[in-house]
């Protein structure tokens, strides 16, 4: 199987994982572009995947740094020009992440209370709470220890509970 038709099925079983987790970790909607820089990565980076994570956490890896360097990048721009969460749309998928949040309200103030979170207490919420990874995957992405993911998710929990009156303290 060749890298393109490789890279083509995990585009097919992971792509909406990868948009979620984008949507989550820049804040933003509009993040198709993004997503297809991820797959695009990965079939040039194909055969240096070795196997050590899933295929879904390298993906999360690898968008994890694409995100990043967005971020960057929005930051250097005079403009932001992110879609307002308000203005939801449907790319043909079951529910997008934002159409979940829209309906609750309280998950629109956890997702703004996620986002006031230092870096690192994002990343571990999104991957262990929202991505479900297990411990062991989430350090894969983040190349921490499993005991770094477990005090910081920890530490992330107490600071998110805070932010939110004491909802996830304990």
């Amino acid at each position: 199987m060749s890298n393109k038709e490789l890279v083509s099925e995990w585009f097919y079983q992971y792509h909406q994982d990868v948009y979620q987790f984008l949507v989550y970790y820049t804040g933003r909607l509009d993040t198709e572009d993004l997503v297809q820089e991820v797959f695009i990565k990965a079939m040039k980076g194909a055969s240096r995947f070795n196997g050590r994570s899933s295929v879904k956490t390298w993906l999360f890896s690898i968008a994890r740094s694409v995100a990043i360097d967005q971020i960057r990048k929005e930051k250097r721009r005079p403009f932001h020009f992110a879609v307002p969460w308000q203005n939801t749309y449907d790319l043909g998928h079951e529910q997008t992440p934002e159409q979940i949040v829209k309906g609750d309200e309280s998950k629109q103030e956890l997702y703004h209370a996620i986002h006031r979170l230092k870096r690192n207490y994002r990343d571990v919420i999104i991957l262990r709470a929202i991505q479900e990874l297990s411990v062991a995957e989430t350090a894969l992405t983040l190349g921490w220890s499993n005991q770094k993911v477990r005090t910081t998710y920890s530490r992330a929990l107490k600071a998110l509970g805070k932010l939110q009156g004491g909802l996830f303290d304990g």
